[in-house]
């Protein structure tokens, strides 16, 4: 082991992670301080760099060519603009009084340790494992990074077999359900949820749940697997749940993610209820000055509930390095927070939600009002109008909106953000169905459905 090299006059950042957040904030930085003032060291454990990890269910499901299409900026064209980039490279150790970081080459073994000014922390998130037999056998795959859908690809390319077992029914389960499905497989979906989606209350989650059977996914609900059985030669055979058994010659894991702290909890650095880094408005770690946090790996304040959350999105993680690197090169920008938006689809259903669900708005202490409507994505005598179900939650007393979620055809899931400024500039469903929505008939009818259920809850309100 030996020590990296002789200090000289320049600042150094080094950067822990080399996907969105790590490498947005490696990039803002550099863009506000020269090379000759700011020395940029990432570290990145990967083959890639800066990619979209939502993609991947696309690329397995073939509607992407390769990876080459989810990177957005390859090592080289970093390194391009003076950063210090080391692929294939992992930290091991963060010594926070030290200010420094030991890292290991994968490849060689080789270790060192790199002295820093400022450090940024962009781990990201690691998936769920099931803490069961079988768990970790060959042909059981967790998706997060470009690396684990190559993996995946590579298993799905030497499997004879053509049955797939997806585990969880959150986002990731559904969109590689229907990846796997595109790929000519027999897919099972087991689900210890009511419904698929659990992101949405359960009587949204049906209008999922039947949208994935008629792809010809079989959904096991209510059900949690107890373990992963492996053949003679100790590849995945089977999944095997409290009640039944089902066979599978590749078995995803779709259960979600946490926080890839690991790192920082040996360092002493705080972490939260969900095991994310602690972080105040500037990305800054809490109580440490030179340390930053972004990304997967941290927890952001939601400004519905006014609790904290962990959200692993692209999106945050991007706004998160662009605030980083504006600190860490002498500006200031803060993250003030988020609403909880995602979008997602089944074939051509698509499904949006923002907000709070009901059992989180019971959860932390709020009285509400729910209501659902149906209406149609255009006017009803445009040709092409299809169904929409909206669902909205506004706070009894004083109206204030909770959430919306979304399901319905072509041009649904993008409805999701009028709910997204109005919940950010904390409206009332009254004031809302006076916002001055762009209207035509190739676009929405006369109400657009977000409105026709603001309207709706403005009479729950009043009711109650």
């Amino acid at each position: 082991m030996n020590m990296s090299r002789t200090r000289d006059t320049r600042e150094r950042l080094v950067v822990i992670g080399g996907d969105a957040a790590g490498m947005s904030a490696a990039s803002q930085a550099r863009r506000m301080r020269g090379p000759d003032e700011l020395e940029i060291v990432a570290f990145e454990r990967g083959h890639f760099t800066s990619y979209s990890a939502c993609g991947i269910p696309y690329w397995v499901g073939g509607d992407v060519a390769g990876p080459d299409e989810l990177i957005a900026r390859t090592p080289e064209e970093h390194r391009e603009r003076g950063i210090d980039l080391r692929m294939r490279t992992e930290v091991t150790e963060i010594d926070v009084g030290g200010q420094r970081v030991r890292a290991r080459e994968l490849d060689s073994g080789a270790e060192s340790w790199t002295s820093y000014d400022k450090l940024v922390i962009a781990t990201g998130a690691r998936p769920i494992r099931p803490d069961m037999p079988g768990a970790d056998a060959p042909g059981v795959h967790g998706v997060q990074t470009l690396d684990d859908g190559r993996a995946l690809i590579e298993t799905l390319a030497r499997t004879r077999g053509r049955k797939a077992v997806v585990v969880g029914a959150g986002y990731i389960g559904v969109e590689m359900a229907e990846a796997l499905i595109n790929r000519g497989y027999e897919v099972t979906v087991v689900n210890r949820g009511s419904e698929p989606m659990s992101t949405l209350d359960p009587d949204m989650g049906r209008l999922v749940h039947e949208a994935m059977e008629g792809l010809g996914i079989t959904m096991v609900n209510d059900t949690e697997v107890a373990k992963v059985l492996t053949g003679e030669d100790g590849r995945v055979r089977a999944v095997v749940t409290q009640d039944a058994e089902y066979p599978a010659d590749v078995v995803v894991l779709g259960i979600g993610v946490r926080p890839e702290t690991t790192l920082a909890k040996a360092a002493g650095l705080p972490l939260g209820d969900h095991g994310g880094l602690l972080t105040d408005l500037a990305m800054r770690v809490r109580g440490h000055e030179n340390i930053w946090a972004g990304g997967d790996c941290v927890e952001v304040l939601d400004l519905v509930s006014g609790q904290e959350r962990h959200i692993a999105l692209g999106t945050h993680a991007n706004k998160h390095g662009q605030v980083i690197g504006t600190g860490v090169g002498g500006g200031y920008a803060t993250f003030p927070g988020v609403v909880g938006t995602a979008v997602s689809k089944v074939c051509d259903l698509e499904i949006a939600r923002t907000g709070l669900r009901e059992k989180d708005a019971r959860r932390v202490g709020l009285q509400f009002v729910s209501v659902t409507i149906e209406s149609t994505s255009r006017a009803g005598y445009y040709p092409g109008a299809s169904p929409m179900t909206v669902k909205m939650l506004a706070e009894r007393r004083t109206g204030r909106l909770l959430g919306v979620q979304i399901v319905g055809r072509e041009g649904a899931g993008k409805r999701v953000d009028i709910a997204v400024v109005a919940l950010t500039a904390g409206m009332t469903v009254e004031r809302m169905t006076a916002l001055d929505l762009g209207y035509a008939p190739p676009f929405s009818p006369v109400w657009d459905p977000v409105l026709v259920a603001a309207r709706k809850a403005v009479a729950k309100v009043r009711g109650s």
